[in-house]
């Protein structure tokens, strides 16, 4: 029926509505007097301002009230739907094995994390395999006496297949699974081979005499190219992401960017004595520690030995060189974080720590410390959060660096209580 009153109770300000019906005869005097003062004017827009609507004890329909542009631009939200959590780093590390007759040698590359979560780790002519996922441990020894110690390790991009660089010169390829000893590389270098690295299934290798060599192991004659450039050893090799490009740093003090476009693909052996595309010369020492970033493509970084203690960013498009930083200390090895824009060095001469940065501004995040002589290598586990770090101090110890709140990870499984991980074995021979 149209001729009803019924009241919208949402619109009805009650408080307002109890103090109109009760207030006493000399309050609404008071009230008539303050609306003859001069400023009567100025209380009746401020009323309608602070106080609209609120003249009726019952509407149909509340008015909106005015916006305010200052108002608009407050948030009282308390909870944010996004709120980034602040990552906890311990300064310490998350554990630690011994590994006796660790070589004290700065050129040596003796530490990787493959695919499958096996690190392999080489001390002298054995090479020790241990499983992430399972805590398992294999030990694969040389066959000759006179192939010399192992002096750099590589896994394949499959994590099944692992490369061995000697100091006899001599280059070998293991199957993991099948635990046997698929070829050597002979004749490659003239000296030890302390450096390695793959692109698909070219194995590039660097050595003592300053070669810098692809290798296709699919084939018998697997030198494909060799590059000429460094005038020492070549203590330094990474490929970048796209396996375009390839970094080398050496005792020369040098870095240089090759093309592997430029690279001949004929299977007989290619000389070229200058085909690369930059040669940075601003170290002032040897440069062992490369890293290509993981989420910008041409930028490389770059740190020097001991009477240099510098990393540099270099832009491989271009060839200038973008920041530099003086660590302090010798720098030995980087790594690009994989969830953040961080690099992790490590370090010898000083604290012996790892350093963590903050990407681009080079802050200081934290120092990781324990290692009680130069950290000579580093490497991420595949889930980009645990970094492993091998001193000449005997240890290999485990760091999580990178770890994210975010992300649900598994930790590596706990050694023995006396910390000897290396006690029995399976055996490679």
């Amino acid at each position: 029926m149209g001729d009803r009153f019924i009241p919208n109770r949402s619109a009805m300000d009650f408080d307002m509505a109890f103090y109109l019906l009760t207030q006493t005869r000399k309050e609404k005097e008071k009230a008539a007097a303050l609306a003859s003062h001069p400023g009567q004017t100025y209380g009746k827009l401020l009323a309608e301002r602070l106080l609209p609507n609120r003249n009726r004890i019952l509407a149909f329909q509340a008015r909106p009230p005015a916006s305010s542009s200052t108002a608009e631009e407050v948030s009282f939200d308390h909870h944010p739907k996004s709120t980034k959590q602040t990552r906890e780093i311990s300064r310490s590390a998350d554990r630690m094995l011994l590994i006796p007759e660790m070589a004290d040698d700065y050129y040596l590359n003796v530490l990787d994390w493959g695919s499958r979560n096996i690190l392999s780790i080489a001390l002298g002519r054995t090479v020790h395999l241990w499983n992430g996922t399972d805590g398992s441990t294999l030990e694969m020894m040389m066959a000759e006496d006179d192939l010399g110690a192992a002096a750099s390790v590589s896994w394949a991009p499959d994590g099944r297949y692992l490369a061995l660089g000697l100091n006899g010169s001599d280059v070998q390829l293991w199957d993991t699974d099948s635990q046997r000893l698929l070829r050597t590389l002979r004749g490659v270098h003239r000296s030890r081979v302390g450096s390695l690295s793959w692109s698909n299934h070219i194995l590039t290798t660097g050595g003592k005499d300053g070669k810098v060599v692809n290798n296709d192991v699919r084939i018998r004659s697997h030198v494909v190219h060799s590059y000429r450039g460094h005038r020492g050893e070549v203590c330094g090799l990474r490929w970048s992401g796209s396996g375009r490009r390839l970094a080398s740093g050496g005792d020369d003090n040098l870095v240089h960017i090759w093309d592997l476009r430029r690279a001949s693909t004929a299977t007989a052996p290619r000389t070229s004595q200058g085909p690369w595309i930059h040669r940075f010369d601003k170290h002032a020492s040897a440069v062992k520690a490369l890293a290509w970033c993981p989420f910008q493509s041409n930028l490389l970084a770059s740190g020097g030995g001991g009477n240099d203690r510098c990393i540099k960013l270099w832009n491989t498009e271009n060839g200038t060189c973008l920041d530099s930083v003086d660590t302090g200390s010798q720098v030995c090895s980087l790594l690009w974080s994989k969830k953040e824009k961080e690099l992790l060095s490590s370090h010898g001469f000083g604290q012996n720590q790892l350093t963590l940065w903050k990407y681009p501004s080079f802050r200081k995040i934290i120092d990781l410390t324990g290692h009680s002589s130069q950290v000579l290598c580093t490497a991420v586990s595949p889930d980009g959060c645990t970094v492993a770090s091998v001193s000449g101090d005997e240890t290999l110890r485990f760091w999580n660096v990178f770890g994210s709140p975010e992300t649900t990870r598994r930790s590596p499984p706990k050694p023995p209580p006396d910390l000897e991980q290396f006690s029995s074995f399976s055996r490679i021979r």
